[in-house]
Parts: C-alpha cells; sequence; structure tokens
C-alpha cells in the first residue's frame, strides 16, 4: 500500500513557475515508478512526467519537455516536479501516481493516486 500526498498548487501567471510536491509514503515505496499527470476540465487525464525511485530515470510528455523537470528525494522520499514558463494550457488539476517499477504513459496502469492540486496559470 503506498499513500500519496501532493502540494504546491496555485495561481501563477503565464511564464511563471510552481513547484509541485508529492510526498510517498508505504514500506516498499522503493519499487514504485511514480507519475505525475494532469486533468483539464472536459478532457482525460494525461501524463506529464515520470521517475523511478531506483535510478532516477525521467520521462516526459512532448508538451511538457523542456519546461518541466522530475526529480525525487530518497531521502524524503518525495518526488517533485518543477514547472517553468508555464502556459495557460498547463492548468488542471495535477495527481501524482504510483505503479510497480516502470513508469507508465497510461493512467490506469498505475494503482495508487494522490488527491490532486489545482494549478491555474492566468494569461
Amino acid at each position: 500500500q503506498v499513500q500519496l500526498v501532493e502540494s504546491g498548487g496555485g495561481l501563477v501567471q503565464a511564464g511563471g513557475s510552481l513547484r509541485l510536491s508529492c510526498a510517498a509514503s508505504g514500506p516498499t515505496v522503493r519499487r514504485y515508478a511514480m507519475g505525475w499527470f494532469r486533468q483539464a476540465p472536459g478532457k482525460e487525464r494525461e501524463f506529464v512526467a515520470g521517475v523511478r525511485w531506483s535510478d532516477g530515470l525521467p520521462d516526459y510528455a512532448d508538451s511538457v519537455k523542456g519546461r518541466f523537470t522530475i526529480s525525487r528525494d530518497n531521502t524524503k522520499n518525495t518526488v517533485y516536479l518543477q514547472m517553468n514558463s508555464l502556459k495557460p494550457e498547463d492548468t488542471a488539476v495535477y495527481y501524482c501516481a504510483a505503479r510497480l517499477y516502470y513508469i507508465s504513459l497510461a493512467a490506469g496502469a498505475y494503482n495508487y493516486w494522490g488527491q490532486g492540486t489545482q494549478v491555474t496559470v492566468s494569461s
């Protein structure tokens, strides 16, 4: 069982930055891959970025490459999503998710989810 708690969302102007955090807890959290997803109103939940606890290898959606950076702090069991050069189209609820071992781009492949945090980018 893995518990995930996100924080760090908010309102920011276009071009600004935010950092999201996802604190993970559970006896086997280091066996998991962590993903960040987002869901805008009326749209499907989409993959944003992922990282494996084991080696920190990241993966990104094309829409955020060069702007977002995912990282993890093994001492705190926390995954971060640094979001720079934010655009209005980045507005969504952002979710942290976990699945065993490997990153997947499919939301349905993840077993555990956080409660979500709202990110709003104004133009």
